[in-house]
């Protein structure tokens, strides 16, 4: 979560694409310890992808599970 939170801060920064440079001085400034390996699964995860993107893609799958647990909560669908 640290590192995609430091991605984010940069991205709304204007950096469009933070590198791990970029992600690793962030949270050096404050003392984190940055583990590479969970860094570059991060950056391959986002590559390629836009902000605007990724969020609406978060959004639709919220909505998606939302719909899905209430018709699961009640044993039945509203319309069936």
């Amino acid at each position: 979560m640290k590192y995609l939170a430091a991605y984010l801060l940069l991205n709304a920064a204007g950096n469009a694409a933070p590198s791990a440079a970029d992600i690793t001085s962030v949270l050096s400034a404050v003392g984190i310890e940055v583990e590479e390996e969970k860094l570059t699964l991060l950056l391959k995860e986002l590559e390629g992808k836009s902000i605007d993107e990724l969020v609406a893609e978060a959004a639709e799958e919220e909505v998606e599970e939302a719909a899905e647990e209430s018709d699961d909560d009640m044993g039945f669908g509203l319309f069936d």
